[in-house]
């Protein structure tokens, strides 16, 4: 596979095997020998495909696949699911092992649906419950003191049934975005709850300890409730947990209650699941989509993943088991977008949602054929006597393929996976495999990449800019104005046709979003996951038509995200700040010739962080920022810091206010330092201004007194930046990730 610069840089800091300097010790030959020698167990013909497969560009397997693979962590699934019982035994066990999932790189989900609503009396010690609100927050603290992986603090999803009495506190627990970091919220919601809402009636809330009803309240009450939250800031999500349990392929072993962080894996509580993903634009080949060869493929992607659930060191016993009696992987895609710009039709059209359908379908029947050959070679999951497969068979639709014949081979020679199917969010390997992630839509054709000593370079789209150049159109100014614009539906130098065709999330309306996720859906065992943009001025009337439209259309879970609804968005596309020239703006004073002043040294994150205060005859003036260990865009971002505080100190801005802008701001990597935590480098400076304001380091300066109401943690909130390197994030995938460096939150 020929590896791009952006595949190369992630594959260096996240995926080759370093030594104890944290120098790579393989290259991209070395890294798919490593994983098709450990996954193949020494199989010589099966070591041939699974290099092939590998160096193809065609599948690449999940992360955990690609980094643990033939190293002493051996964890290769990504997503698992942990009961969580209603004791404090029970709670604190869940927690342990949370923790150990996340320190071995896994995600984790949760339904804290069985917990007791909080005031509800526990017998044994004659007190009362906390609730599960409280408990969530135990869990998410548990998680910030865990790395996982040992890069990043684990991720993980919370849900509650929409009947739990503490439902309307837990749709606004994420109302202040700086709460629950660590966790991604749905709402379980119920078949009796969605009849109550079209029939406008109550429904009840019933107690999970004593089952008995505590309140009956209006249906389209709750609902208002959580389409308020989420046109608010994008959570909570919903996942409608009894359709998903409708397609529980083995109801007999339990009933699902929860999906790994980004939805698109429900498991049984002590389940985990490994998946993959088959690059859908490798397949355009000569003017047509190579059919024959994607057959293959999903062939050996489904050799391949069955065969990662042998080899994986799964974190605890009682994983391992349910694991293996499953035996549930995840074959998706990605490419999607990419592929649909080589073809030349619309994301937004019914000949995109029409070939979502025919070749979810293709991939979700061959995957079928697949297992049942490996069923006949190794024998069926443990759990396939009793699953709905050996009672209704496979329940699909066709008019070109044949699932009567392959129902009957199955009633035959059994099912070796409980589920072949799954859209994950591709993330890192979209990136390694130079194309785009998962189902989305591109979220911008061309934007401005943050690389070495703070250079910017703008990445274009390779389809968009053959397009453009084809079409006689290219030139470096106009792909400037598409990259400002944030998409090409107003530039009137682009002919319409390419304007169809070429069309970004934010172009697509969450009407086609739903619709386009609801064709893949239809022939996924599990889930897909995806984020319904919409634009900063959609109302709520839009989100509640979107909520109501994924159920109707048979998606499982859906998540929304309204542009600007969270402060200090990470990303913004759309038009440049206009600079106002109204002559009532204020000059900074000149800096005289020399000042003085202090340095002082804040622990950060990121290592030590220096930061020099100067001060003139007026008072503050400049400070100078330095970090000891951090070279490139981390420290251009650390002298704008400086440079615009600098720039308010000497416009006569009250420290004060400055103070309460940087204070509070968080990153990925929090740090004690003399005491007090740290939550970022912009945390560190307003911390030394705060200190050098209250007179702890004296250089003979007038100070302004700082009002202890001022001292309190500003709002903060997410980083308008990728922590890594900088670059920009964006919604997708039902999580965010950095277009540069692969970064992701969950």
């Amino acid at each position: 596979m020929i590896l791009s610069d952006n595949a190369r840089t992630v594959l260096e800091k996240r995926y080759f095997s370093k030594d104890d300097n944290g120098n790579a010790m393989e290259d991209w030959q070395g890294l798919i020998n490593r994983v098709a020698t450990d996954i193949s167990a020494n199989d010589a013909e099966k070591y041939e495909r699974y290099i092939s497969l590998l160096d193809s560009g065609c599948f690449l397997p999940n992360s955990p696949t690609l980094m643990n693979a033939g190293n002493d962590l051996q964890q290769l699934s990504a997503c698992f699911v942990l009961p969580l019982e209603d004791s404090m035994e029970g709670i604190f066990d869940t927690i342990r092992n949370a923790a150990l999932i996340h320190k071995s790189g896994g995600g984790t989900g949760f339904s804290f649906s069985r917990l007791r609503e909080a005031n509800a009396q526990v017998r044994s010690t004659n007190g009362v419950s906390s609730g599960p609100i409280s408990f969530l927050k135990v869990f998410n603290a548990a998680t910030d003191a865990v790395k996982q992986g040992g890069t990043r603090r684990g991720a993980n999803m919370a849900i509650l049934n929409v009947d739990h009495p503490q439902i309307r506190e837990f749709i606004t627990c994420k109302e202040d975005i700086n709460e629950l970091t660590n966790f991604n919220i749905s709402v379980g919601i119920t078949e009796p709850f969605m009849e109550a809402l079209y029939a406008d009636s109550d429904y009840n809330l019933v107690s999970p300890h004593t089952g008995t009803v505590v309140e009956s309240v209006n249906a389209r009450d709750i609902f208002e409730l959580i389409v308020e939250m989420a046109h608010k800031n994008g959570e909570p999500g919903i996942v409608f947990i009894d359709r998903i349990n409708a397609y529980n392929p083995t109801p007999h072993i339990g009933a699902i209650e929860s999906t790994n962080p980004c939805g698109e894996q429900p498991l049984l509580p002590n389940e985990a699941c490994n998946l993959g993903s088959i690059n859908l634009a490798a397949f355009w080949r000569d003017n047509a989509i190579d059919w024959e060869a994607l057959q293959q493929t999903v062939y050996d992607s489904v050799d391949f993943l069955d065969d990662v659930i042998n080899r994986s060191k799964f974190p605890l016993p009682v994983i391992d088991e349910m694991v293996k009696s499953n035996r549930k992987i995840g074959l998706g895609i990605m490419g999607w977008s990419d592929l649909l710009f080589m073809m030349q039709i619309p994301y937004c059209s019914d000949e995109a949602v029409a070939l979502a359908e025919e070749i979810m379908e293709f991939i979700d029947y061959h995957s079928k054929v697949q297992s049942v050959a490996l069923a006949e070679k190794y024998g069926s999951f443990p759990n396939f006597a009793g699953s709905i497969y050996q009672h209704k068979g496979l329940q699909r639709e066709s008019t070109k393929l044949d699932w009567d014949e392959l129902n009957s081979r199955m009633a035959e020679k059994g099912l070796r996976n409980a589920t072949t199917t799954t859209i994950a969010p591709t993330g890192t390997i979209s990136m390694i495999a130079n194309t785009s992630s998962g189902i989305e839509p591109q979220f911008s054709l061309v934007y401005v990449k943050n690389v070495m000593d703070g250079e910017k370079l703008l990445y274009i789209n390779p389809h968009f800019e053959e397009a453009m150049k084809q079409a006689g159109l290219y030139s470096k100014e106009l792909m400037e104005e598409v990259a400002n614009a944030g998409s090409v539906a107003d530039i009137p130098a682009i002919p319409q046709e390419i304007k169809d065709v070429f069309v970004t999330s934010h172009d697509i309306s969450p009407e086609w979003h739903i619709r386009m996720q609801a064709a893949f859906q239809k022939y996924t065992d599990n889930a897909v996951s995806k984020t319904i943009n919409f634009g900063k001025d959609a109302t709520k009337e839009d989100i509640r038509t979107a909520f109501e439209l994924s159920y109707q259309l048979g998606c499982k879970g859906v998540t929304v995200y309204r542009d600007g609804s969270r402060d200090n968005q990470v990303l913004n596309v759309g038009p440049k700040v206009k600079e106002h020239t109204n002559g009532n703006r204020v000059a900074p004073r000149q800096r005289p010739e020399v000042t003085s002043g202090i340095t002082r040294r804040v622990e950060s994150g990121c290592g030590h962080l220096y930061v020099t205060i100067n001060s003139d005859e007026d008072g503050p003036c400049e400070i100078f920022t330095q970090m000891g260990k951090v070279g490139g865009c981390a420290s251009a971002q650390l002298e704008a810091i400086a440079r615009l505080t600098s720039l308010c100190l000497r416009s006569n801005v009250k420290v004060s206010s400055i103070i309460n802008q940087l204070q509070g701001i968080r990153c990925p990597s929090p740090m004690w330092s003399k005491g007090e935590m740290v939550t970022s480098c912009a945390d560190g400076v307003a911390k030394a201004l705060k200190t050098y304001l209250q007179g702890e380091n004296d250089i003979s300066q007038p100070r302004e007194p700082l009002p202890a109401s001022q001292l309190k943690s500003a709002s903060g909130g997410m980083q308008a930046t990728c922590p890594d390197c900088g670059g920009a994030i964006e919604h997708t995938e039902g999580c965010m990730k950095c277009l540069s460096c692969g970064w992701s939150k969950c």
